[in-house]
């Protein structure tokens, strides 16, 4: 199997980002999503945009053109022929909208580490921590915020515009720890709790 045939393959499945795949002396692949429900996850609602957008304030959204899962935002700087599992054939000028809950366990002040190409942002409990945005190659910009015990919401709105180069990575560190990849399955409710950590799926993306 080519290359090629890889990549289309992985385009119609939507293989999660965290893992990306890897076929033997081949690179791994990283994407934006599954379409396959990951009930703890995030949820992204795709939209297609104006190419005259040149920030995330400024995106015209329309009917949502689809809706992908992941439990991470892990997309490093790649080109953008990889493709996009879950946007069909849309190489640019296309936003999703990530949004889900988190649990946190131990109290304190959290760092935050986003990385995109082109725009994004970061909303924790509704409040801006991060604003990265507009139309820029690969920028990494850095947050904090102070977390009580319990659940939480996050929201990442991301927008690639011109084609050529797409990232997209949000980092988190606890007290006391190093910068690693976010992801939903580790800060998912005690077992033996009754949250539900699904976010509400807005009523225009139904």
């Amino acid at each position: 199997m080519t290359r090629g045939s890889l990549l289309s393959l992985a385009a119609i499945i939507g293989l999660l980002s965290v893992g990306g795949v890897r076929a033997q002396d081949q690179d791994p692949v990283y994407v934006f999503g599954t379409t396959v429900v990951i009930p703890s996850g995030l949820q992204g609602v795709i939209y297609y945009i104006s190419h005259s957008a040149k920030n995330l304030a400024d995106l015209e959204k329309d009917k949502p053109r689809g809706t992908i899962y992941t439990s991470s935002l892990n997309i490093p700087p790649q080109d953008y022929k990889a493709g996009f599992p879950g946007i069909t054939k849309r190489f640019e000028w296309f936003a999703i909208d990530y949004a889900g809950k988190f649990w946190i366990a131990k109290p304190g002040e959290y760092g935050w580490e986003l990385t995109s190409d082109d725009g994004s942002m970061l909303y924790v409990d509704g409040k801006l921590v991060i604003d990265n945005s507009g139309l820029h190659p690969p920028v990494t910009l850095h947050g904090k915020t102070e977390l009580a015990q319990g659940l939480h919401t996050i929201r990442v709105p991301y927008f690639q515009g011109l084609k050529y180069r797409v990232a997209l990575v949000l980092r988190i560190a606890g007290p006391g720890q190093d910068y690693r990849v976010f992801s939903t399955e580790e800060f998912r409710p005690p077992s033996d709790s009754s949250t539900s950590v699904f976010p509400t799926v807005p009523a225009d993306a139904k």
